[in-house]
This record gives structure tokens, sequence and C-alpha cells, in this order.
């Protein structure tokens, strides 16, 4: 089986999509939806021997799984509100995903809890960090990560110099884990077509097909051609994430779960704007606010509010980010301004409906449901858990085959690239003087594809012009825009610059100056014309300005407005 999601990937999967009109070629399971859920159902149902198919409607991890906090954690506001099962699994998958299935994508991260109550705060945080440490070693094998240990004010200013004195007394300092959201969902895509399935991008679902109430897979139209198709399947898991009600509406007016969203904003400054060794988490009114190391950039977040407006691009309004800067200058010494601010995006959790009128208080649990025959339904949930989501989901799906079926097996599958990764990363000088590159373009490349990142190198090795670094993002190589098309499955210069890599967000110009330098890498690995590769850096600073102009906005409304005025993606004809 290929790993390869090139072009020539995406056609013969297409091709195996075409030939299940025959009975005996139709698919075990279709499962649509390319987010993370998405992904680790195709690798969870193609690891238990059955013939998978996935198709995502844009890019994969194009909504909320690319714009998340980008932690693996078990939640400690979930610890406080006594949910101590959501806690204990994600702990246990996070102890998972860095020790077996993804140590090159998800690594440790330390954080502060700063303490500002005299005597009962420091007791009371504290049995609930040891709660935290404990949960996490329940699946029968340690955490990989150090235990939490108090510190006083002192201590507290020598991990954090930027702290103001007088917004702690102290603090706990604990681990939790990273990863890079967007990134995690294409290696997923990847090990499942390694294993087997066939995986389709740009591809939406029109319709779903029936036999009598019975659903037999999906009506669906590929837009990068305009070419419609029927995928047919025993099974189809529907793992939509905030668009739950519109695909479940397609089958039934019963449908059996409810999804809002909520919207979470996030900044991404540079690291020097404050000093500190670790990342943070402050309480708020509401919930609580994040700051976290990434590379050389902090992520600071997050927003918990409704949202009812376009679901595909969010929008942040000015109120947003002016909410997060004031949250978190109550703790510095030099207050973050709008200048400070490198990039800024917003996502939507796909929270299970409830009673409350408030996002924050709805459940971050999953559920999966059967509304129709032939249908699976999951939603809810966390990124941290979705091995889990995924597991459960297939589960359901496998209960309506007439075949025996193994049970999952994925808590014991690494990701590409996790296998050899540490002995690669310790051959890591050699590589570099190979190459003729710095060795720290070779950390970077490890810690984004971990073993497989010998493959870039292989790019450079054939074309040393793509070691060079991308205008305006000195972090990211010519030859990653390579292989995100010849391996990764990216369509668009989109696709490149705000999920393959994160200049979108981590650039002062958010990609504006390497938007026609990625069109040029690109043209000639999907054939595109003059006019096709000119319109596709026309649509990316379109998108820019349209993201820059909703951020002034005074609200959600003005925002949603000021967004929309970029179309959508450019589809090649």
């Amino acid at each position: 089986m290929s790993a390869q999601l090139g072009p020539g990937a995406r056609t013969a999967a297409i091709e195996r999509f075409k030939a299940t009109g025959a009975p005996e070629k139709q698919l075990d399971v279709l499962i649509v939806g390319g987010g993370i859920v998405g992904a680790g159902a195709a690798l969870d149902a193609v690891t238990r021997g059955l013939d998978v198919g996935i198709v995502e409607q844009r890019d994969w991890a194009s909504g909320t799984s690319s714009r998340s906090s980008k932690l693996i954690h078990g939640g400690l506001r979930y610890l406080e509100m006594m949910d101590f099962r959501l806690v204990q699994e994600a702990l246990q998958e996070r102890g998972l995903l860095l020790q077996r299935i993804a140590p090159h994508l998800v690594k440790p991260v330390p954080f502060l809890y700063p303490l500002t109550r005299r005597w009962w705060e420091r007791p009371y945080v504290g049995t609930g960090m040891m709660m935290y440490d404990s949960l996490g070693l329940t699946n029968g094998h340690g955490t990989g990560l150090p235990v939490h240990k108090h510190m006083f004010r002192r201590g507290t200013l020598r991990a954090a110099p930027s702290l103001r004195d007088d917004a702690m007394i102290g603090a706990i300092r604990y681990y939790d884990a990273q990863v890079d959201d967007a990134r995690m969902v294409v290696n997923v895509v990847r090990t499942a077509a390694h294993h087997g399935a066939h995986a389709v991008n740009r591809m939406r679902v029109e319709s779903f097909l029936r036999e009598g109430e019975r659903v037999v897979g999906a009506h669906v139209r590929d837009l990068e051609t305009g070419e419609e198709l029927d995928i047919r399947a025993k099974q189809v898991i529907n793992a939509t994430g905030v668009w739950t009600d519109e695909t479940q509406a397609m089958v039934t007016e019963r449908g059996q779960l409810k999804v809002r969203a909520s919207k979470g904003v996030h900044l991404v400054v540079p690291r020097d704007r404050f000093q500190s060794t670790v990342g943070l988490i402050l309480r708020t009114e509401k919930s609580v606010l994040f700051v976290i190391p990434w590379g050389r950039h902090w992520i600071i977040g997050t927003t918990d509010t409704d949202w009812r407006l376009d679901k595909a691009h969010p929008a942040a309004s000015s109120k947003d980010i002016d909410y997060i800067l004031e949250r978190v200058n109550r703790v510095l010494r030099r207050p973050l301004t709008r200048e400070d601010v490198e990039g800024v995006y917003a996502g939507l959790r796909p929270l299970l409906a409830g009673e409350n009128d408030s996002t924050a208080k709805l459940s971050r649990e999953h559920v999966v449901a059967h509304p129709v025959p032939g249908i699976v339904v999951v939603a809810g949930g966390k990124f941290t858990t979705y091995r889990i989501m995924a597991r459960d989901a297939v589960d359901e799906a496998v209960r309506n085959l007439d075949e025996r079926v193994p049970a999952s097996v994925t808590d014991r599958i690494p990701l590409l690239g996790a296998d050899g990764f540490k002995a690669v990363w310790n051959r890591r000088a050699r590589l570099a003087a190979a190459a003729g590159v710095h060795v720290a373009r070779v950390e970077h490349l490890l810690n984004r594809f971990g073993s497989l990142a010998t493959e870039v190198l292989d790019i450079i090795a054939r074309d040393p012009s793509l070691a060079q670094p991308l205008p305006g993002a000195d972090d990211y190589l010519r030859a990653e825009v390579v292989y995100a098309v010849t391996h990764e499955a990216a369509r668009h210069v989109e696709d490149v610059l705000t999920r393959r890599t994160r200049i979108s967000i981590e650039a002062w110009d958010r990609g504006v100056s390497a938007a026609p330098v990625v069109a040029e890498l690109m043209a000639p690995l999907l054939d595109w014309s003059d006019v096709q590769r000119e319109r596709e850096t026309a649509h990316y600073l379109k998108r820019v300005e349209a993201e820059r102009l909703s951020q002034e906005q005074p609200d959600d409304a003005t925002a949603d407005v000021a967004r929309l005025g970029a179309d959508d993606i450019i589809p090649v004809r």
C-alpha cells in the first residue's frame, strides 16, 4: 500500500469509488468527514481488515481540526467539574500518543498554574494536580511526563520573569502535551491510506443513497472537476463535526443528535514578546485561558462563545481579540497590544447541545447514534480522545455487517513517521551534513514528519534549490511545499499555507509573500495553467485581506460579513 496522497493516488481512489456500483465491489465502510474523528475512523476500520473509503468536502482538517488549542490534555476544568471518567480517558490517550502512536508529533509541554489566594488554594489545586497525575497512570504504563511541582513566588518568577509580581503568590507546574493538529490529521489519513483506505478530499456529499429506509452510500461531487458519482457502501459513518445537524438531516428528520457550535479564538504572538520557559493556564470568569509555547511563538486563547453564522469560515472579531489581550495582560509586566499579534485564528467546537445557555457548560463527551439503518453518526468529544470516538463509531457500524470483524487495534498501531523516529533523531547531525543543510532544519523536519523527514531530504537531494526557505516564513523549506502536494494531498495554495504549514498564522504578513512562490512550486505538480496559478495566488491574498478586515469588526455579525467577502477556494477546471 502507498502512503503517498498525491494526485495519482487521488485519481486511483476515485476510480475505486466508481467501481462500487457492482455489488461485490461496494465498500464495507464509507466515512464522511475528514477531520480528526473521520480520519481516525478510517484508520480504525481499515486496520480491522475492512474495505474503507473516506471523503472530505474541503481539505483534510480544514474545519475544527486545524483550529484547536493544539493541546493533547486531560482537561483540568473537567476534573473540577467532577468528570473523572472523561479526564481519565483523555489522559490515557495522551500517554498512548506520547509514547506509542505519535511520539514525533505529540510533545510534552510544561505549564504554570498561578495561585492567587492564600491558605486554601494551594492545597485545593494541589489535590487536583495529584489526581491529574494519578489518573494518567491507570492505563498500565507511565504517563511519559514529570509529576506536578509546587513553586513559590521566587521560583515562579524565575520560570516566568515576565509575570507581574502581584499577579500570583506562587504556582504549580504541571505537564501536558501539544500537537500540530492539522499535521496530525493528515498523518492519520496517510496512515489509513498506507493500510489500504481510499481517501479523497475536495469531494462533497450531495445526498445519501437509499434503498427503502436503509442508507447504502452517498452521491458525491468532485469539487475539483465538477464530476458527480455514487459511492456504495454497506455502512456509512457520519463524522462531520459542527455540520452534523445538516448532514444528519439528509437522511432523517428525527435526528438523534444535536450539535451546537462554540467559537474559540486564538492569538499568535512572537516568543520574544515576554519571557517564560513554561506555558500558563489562567482562570477567567467563564473558563480558562492558555498561553502555550509554540516554536518561536506563543498561542494565546481561547474564547468560548456561541456561533450561529457561517461554519466554514468562523470569524474572529475585534471584541474577541480585545477579550484575550485584556485577560492575558492582567498577569504580564509589559502588556501586549494589537501590534504584537502576528496571527489570529478562529475554530468551532462541536458540542452536544443541552439545556445550558452557555457553551462553556456543554458536554465534551461524545455520542454515537444509529438514526436509520446503514448510517452511524458520531459527534461531540475533543481532539485528544479522537481514537476512542473513532473506535466507538466503527464498533457500532460493524455490528450491522454480516461478517465477523476483529476488535480495534489502533492503540497498538504507530502513525507513519513514529517507527524509528528516535533513531533518526539521533542521526540528525549526519543527515544534515549529507543534505547540506543546518542541523536545525533537520530537527524542524523531524518534528513535523518524524522518520519520514528523510523523504523530504530526498527531494532536496534531487533539487538542492528546494532547501531554500519560503519568503517571509524562514522556518519552512520549499521542499515541504513539493512534499505537501506529492505525499499529503495538498490541492491549493491555501492548503499549504494554512494546514500543511502554519505560515498563515505564524508569519507577520500571514503568507502573502510566500503565496506566489508556493503557487509556482505547486503548478507543475498539479498541471496548473498560468491562469490557474495566478488565480490561486490572488485567492489566497483575498482570503488574508478578508480575515484582516473581519478582525477589525466590532462583533460576530459584522466580522462574518467581512470574512465572507472572499469566495471559497477556486476549483480547477
